[in-house]
């Protein structure tokens, strides 16, 4: 497993996201991805599998001090108690007393920041998250929030075809960690010819190459979703190769060339 430091904290690079992910299927396949050796699993208010999450880590037999726990508040409950409330029911629904990391899915302009920010770290404090953070924000909303509290991470879309230079520079700057949803492009990096031949040559497929290239950055991580058991261990089987510095600018090349995502 590779770990990103970010303010003195170990996160296993390599997480695996839920979204989509509901029911018995969504508990079997948290249950099987730490069985394979996944310490770190991203959920969501939004995402209504808390509860399966939560099962899934007390069955999995795996000490909850090593798995890195994160949810999401959904911009509807950003109002000071509403942050309070939801984050309460999400702890109950997860089976456990603390999450690693609180985020703010997304930004809500109806209500102020510094409201939810502060909040936020109340239940910090409290020993409720050990981290707080933000999922899609822009430079200039990350800037505001670094501004007024100690922002662990961002969360946004990164792969190879969507460029997020400016919030890796941002993220690097604050010593913040920054999470890549979607890493995989819904599958899109599979066909892509840069991928496919530097996968060739290290005998991994497109998707291993694009989650080594994100791995391979200082201050990322990646939490790709697999619904099927034999892509949740293809994801994981990237840590026996590296790519060259060469192979990692010609796969940052890609997103520069194609499209660049910026949250605005």
């Amino acid at each position: 497993m590779i770990y990103v430091s970010v303010k003195g904290e170990r996160v296993p690079a390599l997480g695996f996201g839920t979204w989509r992910l509901s029911g018995e299927a969504c508990r079997e396949a948290v249950e099987d991805a730490l069985s394979i050796g996944y310490r770190h699993i991203d959920t969501a208010q939004m995402y209504g599998n808390e509860t399966e999450v939560g099962a899934a880590i007390q069955a999995a037999g795996v000490d909850r001090r090593e798995v890195f726990l994160t949810t999401k508040i959904w911009p509807d409950n950003l109002a000071a108690e509403d942050v309070r409330r939801t984050s309460e029911e999400s702890l109950r629904r997860l089976k456990t007393d603390y999450v690693d990391l609180l985020l703010i899915h997304w930004p809500n302009e109806r209500v102020p920041l510094e409201e939810t920010l502060d909040a936020m770290m109340e239940l910090q404090r409290e020993g409720k998250t050990h981290h707080i953070g933000v999922s899609n924000f822009s430079p200039d909303l990350f800037r505001q929030a670094v501004a007024h509290a100690p922002i662990f991470c961002n969360q946004v879309e990164y792969n190879p075809f969507v460029s997020q230079q400016a919030l890796l520079e941002l993220a690097r700057l604050e010593d913040a960690l920054l999470t890549a949803y979607r890493p995989l492009a819904r599958g899109e990096v599979l066909s892509e010819p840069t991928l496919r031949e530097i996968g060739a040559r290290h005998g991994k497929n497109p998707a291993q190459v694009a989650l080594r290239w994100l791995l391979q950055q200082e201050n990322v991580a990646a939490i790709p979703k697999a619904a099927r058991p034999e892509h949740r261990r293809s994801n994981f089987d990237i840590f026996d190769f590296e790519l060259s510095e060469d192979e990692m600018r010609r796969i940052s090349s890609i997103g520069q060339r194609e499209r660049t995502r910026v949250l605005r």
